[in-house]
C-alpha cells in the first residue's frame, strides 16, 4: 500500500507542478482556457499559485504524511471549483477531464492519508 500511495501522491504532485507552471508562465492554452471560462487572466496566475502550494504540500507529505492529506483536500477543492467553472460555460467533458482526473486522484490521496490526519507533522 505504501508504494501505491507514493505513486498516486507523485502523479498528483507532478500534475500540479505542470499545470501550475503553465498557468504562471501564461502558456497559450491556459490563456485561452481562462478566456473561454470567462475568468480574468489575473485569476489564472492565482490558480497557478494555488496549484503550486498544493504541490508543495504533497512534497512535504513525503516526510510528513499528514500534510499529504491536507494537500489532497486543498487540491480537491481547487479541482471541484475548476469543474464547476467548466460546467458554468457548458464545456465538453474533454475540456474538464484533467480537473476530473485530478479530483479523483486527490480523493485517493485523501483516503490513503486519512489515518495521518491527527498528526500532520509527525
Amino acid at each position: 500500500m505504501h508504494i501505491l500511495a507514493i505513486i498516486i501522491q507523485s502523479w498528483l504532485l507532478f500534475s500540479m507542478v505542470f499545470f501550475g507552471i503553465t498557468k504562471l508562465t501564461g502558456a497559450k492554452h491556459q490563456v485561452e482556457l481562462f478566456e473561454s471560462i470567462k475568468l480574468p487572466q489575473w485569476f489564472r496566475v492565482v490558480t497557478g499559485l494555488v496549484q503550486l502550494i498544493g504541490a508543495a504540500g504533497l512534497l512535504i507529505g513525503y516526510w510528513y504524511p499528514g500534510m499529504a492529506f491536507w494537500a489532497g483536500v486543498w487540491i480537491g477543492i481547487t479541482m471541484l471549483f475548476a469543474i464547476l467553472s467548466h460546467l458554468r460555460v457548458k464545456h465538453a467533458f474533454g475540456k474538464m477531464f484533467p480537473a476530473v482526473l485530478n479530483l479523483v486522484i486527490a480523493a485517493a490521496v485523501i483516503l490513503l492519508f486519512a489515518g495521518d490526519l491527527a498528526h500532520p507533522f509527525g
